[in-house]
């Protein structure tokens, strides 16, 4: 049990991987949190794709909660496969995971799998669903008044930003927002694709299939019950829609527009997007300045893309946020005071974000550029 002084109030703003862990470890030290987060219900909307989780960050926090046997019964490791295809289809490189990795690796889970598996650890009503934050003000003394869109306000000691990528808890330690990284995703899906899309899910795989060049590309992954999930990618201006007078919500028209722009690829690949059964949804990629630092601020912090917003391509966006929430619960069961956790936390989450910040920089750069095809050939033979 917890024996160091906390607040009565700690407020997490937020109900993404990164806020339920911190919430979770902190309940199992005898102290409570309140998640707020925007949407309606815990199935409101589609939590997004799979993740990896690694041994040092994403598998470190859920050992912490507590929680490791729990995920690994519900992980694909299966799911670490890696493959890249070049443009004409062709397999260029293949890694499927040895039976070292599938014990020792990075297996795979489903974001809503994972956030399912965290709701389900918390006591009940630790998570206040609806309640999409406003605006937070200063009520002295590191005490803030978090202003709720329905009317509704609640006053705490402690607010954790963990509310992602677009923050209102950040605009109280910076004035730093996102921007456009040059390269858009449309996302798309294919359902039942092993008896519905069997050349897709052939070229695909059991994890993730890449196929870049020259500024475009295709990631296809794996999720569980049958379904593949795909990014076609290419670097563009943020509005490119507009510029080629496409509205987004005519499927024909965003189908017409992008096969325009991946001519020349293999049918195989362009199959990635005539087959939808899920349309397109247009995905612009941003990242916060790196570095991303802050004055301390008595009673307030923040963690995971609130805090170092960065592209896919680091692969370790979810993995750091459970890690700094695993990190912040820590420093709030081990400090004397709120202050001091909130230090010691924030010394370790700077340079740690922007290590991994500068990575995911160089890993977008390299994706989406002219020589895209060799650099990722290499960088995947490098590695494994």
């Amino acid at each position: 049990m917890n024996t160091t002084p906390a607040p009565s109030r700690i407020a997490i703003i937020g109900a993404g991987p990164g806020g339920l862990i911190c919430a979770r470890i902190l309940q199992e030290h005898g102290i409570t949190a309140t998640v707020y987060d925007a949407d309606a219900s815990r199935t409101a909307r589609d939590q997004g794709g799979s993740l990896d989780m690694h041994p040092r960050s994403g598998q470190h926090a859920l050992r912490a909660a507590g929680l490791l046997n729990d995920f690994l019964a519900e992980a694909r490791p299966e799911g670490q496969q890696m493959r890249l295809v070049g443009r004409d289809g062709r397999i260029l490189f293949d890694a499927a995971p040895s039976a070292t990795d599938t014990a020792e690796g990075n297996p795979e889970i489903d974001r809503g799998q994972l956030r399912g598996l965290l709701l389900d650890s918390l006591k009940p009503d630790t998570v206040r669903w609806n309640h999409k934050l406003s605006r937070v003000t200063s009520l002295g003394e590191g005490t803030h008044r978090l202003h709720f869109a329905d009317g509704t306000t609640a006053d705490a000691d402690l607010v954790v930003g963990a509310d992602g990528a677009w923050s209102k808890v950040r605009a109280l330690l910076s004035d730093a927002s996102p921007a456009y990284t040059g390269v858009t995703f449309v996302e798309t899906g294919l359902s039942d694709a092993d008896h519905r899309h069997t050349t897709l899910a052939r070229l695909t795989g059991d994890g993730t299939m890449m196929a870049l060049d020259n500024n475009q590309g295709f990631v296809a992954q794996r999720n569980s019950g049958g379904h593949i999930r795909v990014y076609v990618g290419m670097r563009t201006a943020e509005n490119w829609h507009q510029q080629a007078g496409v509205d987004l919500t005519d499927t024909a028209a965003v189908r017409e527009a992008l096969l325009a722009e991946f001519a020349g690829w293999s049918p195989d690949l362009l199959g990635f997007i005539t087959a939808t059964d899920t349309g397109y949804t247009n995905r612009p990629l941003y990242a916060l300045p790196v570095p991303h630092t802050w004055q301390h601020t008595p009673g307030v912090t923040l963690l995971g893309d609130a805090a170092h917003l960065m592209s896919p391509f680091s692969g370790m966006g979810a993995n750091l946020a459970m890690l700094d929430g695993a990190d912040l619960a820590g420093a709030l069961v081990t400090s004397p005071t709120v202050d001091q956790a909130i230090t010691a936390y924030e010394a370790i989450l700077m340079p740690r974000s922007t290590e991994a910040a500068e990575g995911a920089a160089e890993g977008i750069d390299s994706a989406f550029a002219p020589d895209s095809s060799t650099q990722a050939l290499a960088h995947m033979t490098r590695h494994h």
